[in-house]
């Protein structure tokens, strides 16, 4: 049986956190909430995640620090990204440290769903698979 997707977000939006956790739950996904980067830092979902959606501009650590922080503590997950302030200079730097998508506020539920699907697909190669899938060409 397959395990069901984990997926956490993260937004000091209380109506938009909650309106995604609730319609991810009724699609029968394991959705947990946190109000900031920190607080979902500080928990033990830190490292149990399929996606992970989070808002750029936060009170505290912003998104784009959070998706650095989580790059520097070796946890790859994929990550969409929602804002009310689309900077072309930060959609940029998101998606170039890998995001799977960012979305602006108000968006879409279709597109928000249809990205985490392409979320949920997203295998990060670990570099010692690739090594070894290398060193058996030989």
């Amino acid at each position: 049986m397959a395990q069901v997707p984990v997926i956490s977000i993260i937004d000091d939006d209380a109506s938009v956190r909650e309106a995604i956790q609730r319609l991810l739950r009724s699609l029968g996904y394991v959705a947990h909430a946190f109000a900031s980067a920190d607080e979902f830092l500080r928990s033990p979902q830190v490292t149990d995640n399929s996606c992970l959606i989070t808002d750029i501009k936060m009170t505290g650590m912003s998104g784009i620090k959070l998706q650095r922080q989580l790059q520097i503590q070796g946890c790859q997950v994929p990550i969409i990204f929602i804002t009310s302030f689309e900077e072309e200079s930060i959609r940029t730097q998101a998606l170039s440290a890998g995001a799977v998508c960012f979305l602006t506020k108000p968006f879409e539920i279709r597109a928000l769903l249809k990205h985490l699907g392409e979320a949920l697909k997203w295998r990060p190669i670990a570099p010692a698979t690739a090594f070894r899938t290398a060193e058996q060409r030989r």
